[in-house]
């Protein structure tokens, strides 16, 4: 018998209990069809000496946001601004680059970096020579303008309690003028004014990120909200993913989620449920290994960063405030439900142990009406999640998606914000696995840095960015790790059966390391080099010596 490819002389981490490791791997017709001894006497077309090179699964993201990654690498980067001094040098460069009569556009700024004053929306206006200015914050739950900005989209320099969205807030000062700063909902005054992108700027920034990703081991990546609301980058934007994955531009699997904002009512036979979903009844599942539309995408709460998820007590330093869930909850629980007798996979973000509760509560009525999905429910982030809450998401079979490389980026002033009661309980990994929950990997990035071996580390070490604990009693073992990477996020997008693990049958995604992550020094693994990336039995990404 030929097989397409043999991979010889590696270090095999298959992610199998049944036998972890193995040296060599074959594939035929883009799936592994054995491991060492399973492999003699068959010819390969093509032979390669993976040099002593780790092999694993191929690393899957199960949060991220791949247009919304994309297009930040074609606008001013201002991740790591420490000071207000440097966040004007960076867009002063930066507006250099931008037509006269163009908006300057911004992203990756962190408010909770700026170790000093953040400039206000005078000093913006002078820095960028009286351009408009949309600066995105890397929470994506908040953008700044600038004054000539705020006229630009609409808002008021002193604006009413009508100008106000609901679900969101446009910031003013003491004396009720506008800060330049909108959250939540509110983003949807400047995005009406931008949005939609053309199709074929979105298929641009997803070659991008793709790309991106193969660089840096992924295979599979699941988009956490496209389609509309404020995170979605235009009402066409799935069709822009067939027109890259037609095109050959789209480089990685990938699973968008369809944000519930363009579930409408779908009518029905008289003995169907109540259905909030897309035209002709189209819904979870819908594609295939490459291309699969995933859950509904639904936002409950804000942020930590900006002090915006609903917890159910008041931030450690802010009396009064204790975030807020976003829209009137009887309505998002009803149409959540709806979305899910319609054959929506539920995926709900929520980060304040408030908004956790209703996710709980909504996914729990939900499954009690229409029982549990083929792909699992799931609760995006969990910023602050109690044991008992963790309880009850495993006896649920929810998969709740933390990202631990906020703890490595934004960890001291989500600390500061929460207290120490609250930090420990903040982005639980060793405890959702403990209960016998789903942990998958994941990165929300452009939010925070998405390379999956500096996750891995962040889950390993939990240190923020100064160095200090944070949770320490969460932490995992890089095989778990690793795990969460593989298996892990295959269970929590319900492709178990077909990835996740090298074993026979499956999909042969592989990513090819320079070492082994699971047995070098935690503080080295997100240092290791990505050699290889292999999706389907092809190399997309470096090379392997040809035998």
């Amino acid at each position: 018998m030929r097989i397409d490819l043999l991979i010889d002389n590696a270090r095999i981490w298959t992610g199998d209990p049944a036998r972890p490791r193995a040296s060599r791997i074959g594939v035929w017709d883009g799936r592994i069809v054995g491991l060492d001894e399973e492999l003699d006497g068959l010819v390969a077309d093509r032979h390669l000496d993976a040099g002593g090179a780790t092999l694993t699964p191929g690393f899957n993201d199960v949060h991220a946001h791949s247009a919304f990654f994309g297009q930040t690498l074609l606008e001013i980067d201002l991740s790591g601004v420490a000071s207000g001094a440097e966040l004007l040098r960076r867009l002063e460069d930066g507006a250099r680059e931008v037509p006269a009569d163009g908006w300057v556009v911004a992203s990756n700024f962190n408010p909770l970096g700026i170790k000093d004053e953040i400039p206000g929306r005078d000093a913006l206006d002078t820095v960028v020579e009286g351009r408009p200015l949309w600066l995105k914050h890397a929470s994506g739950h908040a953008a700044t303008l600038n004054g000539v900005g705020l006229r630009e989209v609409g808002i008021p320099d002193h604006p009413q309690e009508s100008d106000q969205v609901e679900g969101g807030r446009i910031v003013t000062d003491r004396t009720g003028r506008a800060t330049g700063l909108v959250e939540e909902n509110a983003q949807s005054i400047v995005q009406a004014h931008h949005l939609p992108d053309a199709r074929a700027d979105i298929v641009t920034a997803l070659e991008l990120a793709t790309r991106q990703y193969l660089r840096e081991g992924l295979t599979s990546v699941t988009d956490a909200g496209i389609g509309g609301g404020w995170i979605g980058r235009g009402p066409q934007e799935f069709a822009a993913y067939q027109d890259a994955h037609a095109a050959g531009r789209l480089h990685t699997r990938m699973q968008p989620m369809i944000v519930l904002d363009v579930l409408h009512e779908v009518a029905g036979h008289a003995e169907d449920p109540a259905a909030a979903t897309l035209d002709a009844g189209i819904r979870t599942g819908l594609g295939d290994e490459w291309l699969q539309i995933g859950p509904t995408k639904v936002f409950t709460d804000g942020s930590l960063l900006g002090t915006t998820a609903a917890m159910t007590e008041d931030y450690d330093q802010c009396p009064g405030n204790h975030g807020y869930l976003l829209g009137d909850p009887a309505e998002v629980s009803d149409k959540v439900v709806r979305a899910a007798g319609a054959g929506w996979s539920l995926a709900l973000h929520a980060i304040g142990d408030h908004a956790v509760d209703f996710a709980i509560d909504t996914i729990t009525a939900a499954q009690e009406r229409y029982g549990r999905p083929a792909i699992p429910h799931r609760i995006e982030h969990g910023g602050v999640v109690r044991d008992e809450q963790i309880a009850r998401i495993a006896a649920a079979g929810i998969a709740l998606n933390p990202q631990p490389f906020f703890i490595a980026t934004f960890g001291d002033g989500m600390a500061r914000n929460l207290g120490p009661d609250r930090t420990a309980l903040s982005y639980p990994a060793r405890r959702l696995l403990d209960a016998g929950a789903l942990l998958a990997g994941s990165s929300d990035r452009p939010v925070a840095p998405g390379a999956p071996l500096g996750v891995m580390q962040a889950f390993v070490e939990r240190l923020t960015e100064t160095g200090r604990p944070y949770g320490p009693d969460d932490r995992i073992t890089a095989e778990q790790a690793l795990s969460a990477y593989t298996l892990g996020s295959a269970r929590a997008t319900g492709w178990a059966e077909k990835k996740g693990t090298l074993t026979r049958g499956k999909l042969a995604d592989i990513t090819v390391l320079g070492d082994d992550p699971t047995t070098i020094a935690t503080d080295r693994i997100a240092r290791i080099e990505v050699v290889a990336t292999i999706v389907g039995g092809e190399v997309r990404h470096g090379e392997l010596e040809e035998k």
